[in-house]
């Protein structure tokens, strides 16, 4: 009898280990108490700035006596200029040379000059009008 007992003994160890890992898996049983809800400080109203959408593509004609003489495109950061190609006749068919991309513009601070002086002559007030005779 002394075989068969401790087999028993053998078999019992590993199954009171699987049922002590089984109960440990079991989720308890939640209660009945709502959960406990922390409170979430406002942060201030932080100012939003919507600016328009730049249109995707925008093309301009320059027209000299009722024909075109340049398309200038410009589509998203790039600007690029089509003219017609020298000595084509544009009476039958436009034949324009190739794409003449703008690559980079300089200032050399006449612009912003011109727009002080833009600025300094909207700010005068006009002279006054002479005496009348």
């Amino acid at each position: 009898m002394m075989p068969t007992s401790t087999l028993w003994q053998l078999l019992a160890l590993p199954l009171l280990a699987v049922s002590a890992i089984a109960s440990a898996q079991t989720p308890p049983k939640p209660s009945d108490a709502p959960p406990r809800l922390e409170r979430i400080e406002e942060m201030g109203e932080a100012p939003i700035t919507v600016t328009p959408a730049a249109p995707a593509r925008q093309i301009t004609e320059k027209r000299e006596n009722g024909v075109t003489s340049e398309v200038k495109v410009t589509s998203g950061g790039s600007t690029y200029y089509m003219k017609p190609s020298a000595g084509s006749d544009q009476a039958h068919g436009s034949a324009l040379r190739g794409p003449q991309w703008k690559v980079m513009e300089f200032d050399l601070g006449k612009k912003k000059q011109k727009q002080r002086d833009d600025e300094a002559s909207d700010d005068t007030p006009a002279p006054p009008a002479p005496p009348a005779k």
